[in-house]
Parts: C-alpha cells; structure tokens; sequence
C-alpha cells in the first residue's frame, strides 16, 4: 500500500503539530518532487499489486482534481490496483463544494475521509477549523449526493467547549447522517501548539481525562448500540467499512510513503522517514536523490511496536507470532509482564491473541507501554 502526504493547509488548526505549510508557493514543485520520489523508489514494495492508496495531510483536497489524478496515474506507472482497491482521500468540509465533487467522482478516488470534528461552532472555533458548523453537516451530504457511499469521519471528544450532552448530539448527528466509518480522538494539548498557548495563559481551559473518558465509553455503547463494530481504540465502522488502508498499518503489512515527513516500512525490520522541511524535500527530489532517513529495527523495537499496536485493536497480539518471532528471553519478558496484568483482568488471552479488555481501552497505551523491553 502507499501513503501520499501532501503537506499543505488553508489555515493552521489550534491543536495540531503535523507537518504541513500554509503557502502554496512551491506547490507545482512539491508535486513534481513527490512523482520523482515514486519513481524512485517504486521497487522499495514487494507487492506491486496495491489494495490501499490513501492521500493524507495536511490537507489533500486542497489540491485540484486533476492534481489528485495526476499522483494517481503516476502511481499506475509503476503498480497496479486490486479490483477493490480503497482509494482515500482526506478532505475538510469547506473543500467539498458540488464542482470539485462531481469531477472527483469521476476519478479512482472511491473513500473520503472527511475532517468534521464538531458539528458545534464553539468546538469549531476552538480548534481554529476553516469550515463551520453548516458546512460540517452538508459537505457529507453532498458527498453521499455525489456517490461517495464509504465515507469516514473524524470527530474530537473532550474539548473545554464541548459536555457529554454536546457529544452525545455530535453522535446523533453522524448516526442520522448515516456515516459507515467513524475516527474519534480525544483532544490533546501538543507542544508547541496555539491550544498549548491558550491553555498555559489561561484563555482556555485544559481538557479534563475523567470527562474525556466519559465520553469515550459513551461514544463505544452509542455506536455498538447503532451497528459499528469498535475494531480499534479509536476506529469505529459499520460492517464492510473497516478502513483497509489502517488495517494494514495494525497487522504490520509493508508500506510506502511518499512526500515531506511521511513514514515506509518494509515489514519486517526496517523503517523510514523523510524530511520534514517541504525546501530540503523539493531540493533532493529534484536532484533525484530520496529525502530520508532510516533506521534497523532490532528485536525490541520490533516486540515493542507489536505490542503498541496490537494491543490497540479488537485483534489484540497473535502468541504464536511472539513464540515464532522472538528470542526465549524476549518471550519470558512478556510472559513475566503480562502474568500480574491476567490476573488483574486488564489483559485476556482469548483464541491464542492477548488483548485488552474493551473497558480498559482508553488506558490503552498505558497497558501496552508497561509491556515494553526498555
């Protein structure tokens, strides 16, 4: 599979600390590098048969439709798509005017993932987002008018705006908007973030866990009770609607990434990343030399980040990959750690995979974190 970031935004939201730039100067440059960047590298993947193609940000539907089908075609030049391949597109609502829909049906793109977050302009204006509350509701249904069916979703729980019954109607809103794919996040204070500044002068109140673990569990039931199935700790989809492309980062499945800042992995023991500087990016590129880094992973690292994953989805951790995988001292590592925490109830072996209990999900990284080889 392939991930294409494509580094550019309107307008910086409050939270965020992904790369990405606001001026769209060097655009045309950006986009050459990224088909120089896929030329070179297209025989990093085993697979030449590709199920995922997903454009990422930053904000790809900042770009025209004839952008998008140019990186798709040049992606075509060296891979082929599966008959079902999911094809993702990344889109903020104030984007998805009728025009750029219409002509974007008409192209490979066949998956939106639409960045909501609220359908509350309190919430909205908090999170410095460039659409509003109107257009949050009608971008996704001018998307469904315009045959876009596998739609996703991204909605933020536990803003200082927001209350449990603010939530609960966000919910109700996306189940009578008949979305088939939900990603939901709670609000975090990042570094060197506009919401840090707020937060450390005072303007704006720090999100409180015990209410964004509320609304967690809240927003679990609510959606099992309507026929999501909650496959991971913050993924949520109707059956069929599972996202193919994040599945395949879950079960450590090879993967490719193009563009300023994005992450490749080989599967297996090696992992890379380019530079996160949209100048060096277009410069190498266009000397025909990659922009990356990358580094060997040892066991550990490779035991560790299985555990991280694994542990955040409905799958859990395969035993006989750990036994098969690992060294004995790595295995009597994790079996000593996981003992206490079986006992305890946070963890359960069911089929041969270890997982957490659902109840303990927000805890998630917590439980999976003391597992670690440090």
């Amino acid at each position: 599979m392939i991930y294409i970031h494509i580094p550019f935004c309107k307008q910086k939201c409050s939270y965020c600390n992904f790369h990405f730039s606001t001026s769209l100067n060097f655009k045309d440059e950006m986009l050459r590098a990224m088909k120089a960047e896929i030329q070179l590298r297209k025989d990093e993947l085993h697979n030449k048969t590709l199920k995922s193609l997903y454009f990422g940000g930053g904000t790809p539907s900042i770009l025209s439709v004839d952008e998008i089908s140019a990186l798709v075609d040049e992606v075509l030049r060296y891979f082929s798509f599966e008959k079902d391949i999911e094809i993702t597109l990344e889109a903020n609502p104030d984007d998805l005017d009728k025009h750029f829909l219409k002509q974007l049906a008409a192209t490979p793109v066949n998956r939106l993932s639409i960045g909501t977050q609220s359908f509350f302009e309190a919430d909205l204006k908090l999170m410095n987002r460039a659409h509003n509350a109107s257009e949050a509701e009608s971008s996704i249904k001018r998307a469904q008018d315009s045959g876009f069916e596998n739609l996703s979703i991204d909605l933020i729980y536990g803003s200082p705006t927001s209350n449990l019954e603010i939530w609960k109607e966000n919910l109700r809103k996306t189940i009578d908007l008949e979305v088939p794919h939900i990603s939901s996040y709670a609000l975090t204070v990042e570094p060197k973030t506009a919401l840090e500044n707020w937060i450390s002068k005072g303007k704006v109140m720090s999100p409180k866990e015990e209410e964004q673990n509320r609304e967690f569990y809240y927003l679990s039931d609510f959606l099992k009770e309507h026929g999501f199935e909650h496959y991971e700790v913050s993924n949520f989809a109707k059956p069929g609607f599972y996202s193919k492309h994040n599945s395949a980062y879950w079960k450590y499945q090879e993967y490719l990434g193009i563009g300023p800042s994005a992450h490749s992995y080989n599967g297996f023991d090696v992992r890379s990343w380019n530079v996160a500087n949209n100048q060096q990016y277009i410069k190498k590129l266009s000397d025909k030399i990659l922009a990356k880094e990358e580094e060997f992973l040892s066991q550990e690292d490779q035991f560790n980040e299985m555990i991280m994953i694994g542990l955040r989805t409905m799958w859990g951790v395969d035993l006989s990959h750990v036994k098969n995988k690992f060294s004995d001292a790595l295995q009597e590592h994790f079996q000593k750690e996981i003992k206490a925490k079986i006992e305890e109830g946070i963890l359960v072996i069911e089929n041969d995979h270890l997982k957490i209990p659902e109840e303990h999900w927000f805890m998630a990284d917590g439980i999976a974190s003391d597992l670690f080889v440090v």
